[in-house]
């Protein structure tokens, strides 16, 4: 052991601080004559950690046949973190006694893990502790900003403890960064922008930094910039910054590859989706040790099916989505319902409206408590204005899910965002009837359970507070006293809720304290006028048919002038008034006395007229017994009947064609 002792204090005095792979040559010549000291082996191991050779380290622990495995319990720990076996880390780290390094793993393991409740309260534990050391006070401030911004990503934001911006967010730009993430994850993009502009400026204006240290630091932030100005719509300034990011130079793999996915999507304005398709998918693989978190992997994942609807590969995006789709049903995940939408985006093969809805509504007879499927059905209903079908395809889905006993099918057909999507569908309608069972349902269901949606209980108890019935206004009561006791006794629109649930019906349990925890009156009228308010008088609302709300022309002022309608003489131009018009002149001119037929016919027929019945013809003459008119010849063909006259017609007829 003397000799170990000498040997180590040798080691130590050559070497400095930095110079770890001097001491890892001279920790293996030392152990070339001692190789079981454990001082020395321990040195060694800690060499190796400095040099990022974490499974070296390992296996020198396994291979290690005395007590460092057991006296390296941190260090083994750290060096499992550091190849990615999160979860063994956090184990060992947790079995680990009071150790203030064990509980830095534990949380790091946990963060990376995305058990980021567990990290958050361990980072608290540690920066309340009294053994802060040196610059840890500020690690631990950024490595609570991040965790807290993947809380908010997690849509856990509730467990935030410090969700007001403060200055010492602004002081450093690690900080900084970490408040704009959360600000973009609260859908704050404007804050967010402004935020991340102020990291980079105090990343840049950092002495101790070299230039190439600046630039790796600087470009993850303005990876997050090109994502803000993407989904605030500014295209040309997203597009003027992605030209500007030079991928290569990002170290991180994870970091390059989200860089890419922004620049497509930034880019994919006219642009080749085919090209897209290639960039995306030709990406390099990310490690294990540098693995993407859930929400940006799934981000990715779906990105890139829909590159291949873009670049007509529907089977593809089937085969993808299928398995998914048919083991995790019903679900509120928004990644199972995202692959859901492009699953029937597949089927539909770019068709919307009435075509889309042919191609879509035969899978609801499949997958009928498919929520993404039956949201899509939904929409595009409404873009062709038919809330009723909307109405009843999401009846439907309840109906199979109220008939299912499983907690979790449950939970779905109470989440707060299928519930606000029927209160919207019913309100379309002015159903309010069936708006107040929907909220009653839900609160009733949720306000019973450890952590119920508070705003869907503040809605519930609001709406059920304006309604007539006794059981709405006895419900609205016991809601505003779940959350006024529990629940949100902080939130003031839960007090204001409270007291005017109670007003009537139990004034003793409004307290002095409960008043007092709302804003005074005054606060409110400060900047209100009351003497103008006196002095204009009670304003008018104009009805629905006045002409101010009314989509027809207003009358004039003034009536205009009836115009005289001008007839048009009916009068023949050579009428002479003096003239006797005729009697006759109202009768048909077959019937006029004056009628005189044109023709051979009509002269013959209005002789025969003038005869007596019976009688004969001035020139008729006896032949053969039969009597024949003067002007018919015996054989002849003028206008007779005989054959002769038959011959002629139809001689005529030939000639005629």
């Amino acid at each position: 052991m003397a000799a170990a002792a000498k040997t180590l204090s040798a080691l130590l005095k050559q070497s400095s601080i930095n110079d770890h792979e001097e001491i890892l040559r001279a920790s293996d010549a030392a152990l070339k004559t001692s190789k079981n000291d454990p001082e020395l082996l321990h040195i060694r191991l800690i060499a190796l950690l400095k040099l990022d050779r974490y499974d070296d380290a390992l296996r020198m622990l396994e291979e290690d046949q005395g007590n460092l495995k057991k006296q390296a319990n941190v260090e083994r720990a750290y060096a499992l973190y550091k190849t990615g076996k999160f979860e063994e880390a956090k184990s060992l780290a947790k079995s680990i006694g009071e150790s203030r390094g064990a509980r830095h793993v534990e949380a790091q393991a946990s963060y990376r893990s995305e058990d980021f409740l567990d990290a958050a309260m361990l980072y608290k534990e540690l920066s309340l502790s009294q053994a802060v050391l040196g610059n840890e006070q500020s690690d631990l401030r950024i490595n609570s900003g991040a965790t807290d911004a993947q809380l908010e990503w997690k849509r856990q934001g509730e467990s935030v403890v410090n969700r007001t911006l403060a200055r010492e967010h602004l002081e450093a730009f690690e900080t900084a960064y970490n408040a704009a993430c959360m600000s973009i994850a609260r859908g704050e993009l404007g804050k967010g922008q402004i935020l991340l502009t102020r990291a980079k400026d105090l990343c840049m204006s950092l002495d101790e930094l070299s230039d190439q240290d600046k630039l790796a630091e600087v470009l993850p932030i303005r990876v997050q910039q090109l994502y803000v100005l993407s989904k605030l719509g500014k295209a040309s300034e997203a597009e003027k910054l992605a030209s500007e990011i030079d991928i290569q130079h990002i170290p991180d793999p994870s970091t390059r590859q989200i860089a890419q996915n922004n620049i497509i999507v930034s880019l994919t304005q006219g642009k080749n989706p085919y090209l897209s398709h290639r960039l995306l998918h030709g990406a390099d693989p990310i490690p294990k040790t540098d693995s993407l978190f859930s929400q940006q992997s799934e981000r990715l994942y779906q990105n890139t099916l829909v590159l291949d609807l873009l670049t007509q590969k529907p089977k593809s995006v089937l085969n993808a989505t299928r398995p998914v789709l048919s083991t995790q049903q019903p679900t509120t995940s928004a990644h199972v319902n995202n692959l859901s939408v492009l699953n029937a985006a597949a089927h539909a093969q770019g068709d919307l409206a009435k075509f889309g809805l042919k191609q879509i509504l035969p899978l609801i007879d499949k997958r009928p408590t498919d929520i993404g499927l039956v949201m899509t059905v939904v929409q595009l209903y409404i873009l062709t204005n038919n809330h009723g079908s909307a109405i009843a395809v999401l009846d439907s889905l309840l109906t199979h899910l109220s008939k299912s006993t499983a907690p979790s099918d449950q939970d779905v057909l109470y989440a707060p965002g299928l519930v606000a999507l029927q209160v919207s569908l019913y309100s379309k309608q002015n159903r309010k009837t069936q708006i107040n069972s929907v909220l009653a349902k839900a609160a009733s269901y949720w306000r019973h359970k450890s952590k119920p949606p508070i705003s869907l209980l503040q809605a519930a108890g609001t709406c059920l507070l304006d309604s007539s019935s006794s059981e709405d206004q006895a419900l609205a009561r016991d809601i505003f006293n779940t959350l006024h006791t529990s629940a949100d006794p902080s939130s003031k629109l839960t007090t204001a809720g409270f007291i005017a649930s109670h007003a009537l019906t139990h004034p003793s349990s409004i307290t002095k304290e409960v008043l007092d925890s709302l804003p005074p009156l005054q606060q409110h009228i400060a900047g209100v006028d009351i003497d103008a308010l006196e002095t204009a008088g009670i304003p008018s609302v104009p009805s629905l048919s006045s002409p101010a709300n009314s989509r027809k022309r207003p009358l004039d002022q003034k009536p205009k002038p009836v115009k005289k309608r001008h007839r048009h003489s009916r009068l023949p131009k050579d009428h002479d008034p003096n003239k006797k018009p005729d009697p006759e002149r109202w009768l048909p001119l077959r019937e006029r006395t004056n009628y005189r037929p044109k023709g051979k016919k009509g002269k013959k027929r209005d002789a025969e007229r003038e005869k007596t019945q019976g009688g004969f013809g001035e020139k008729a003459v006896e032949k053969g017994g039969e009597v024949l008119k003067g002007s018919e010849k015996p054989g002849g063909g003028g206008g007779g009947g005989g054959v002769g006259g038959l011959q002629a017609r139809k001689k005529k007829k030939g000639v005629k064609k």
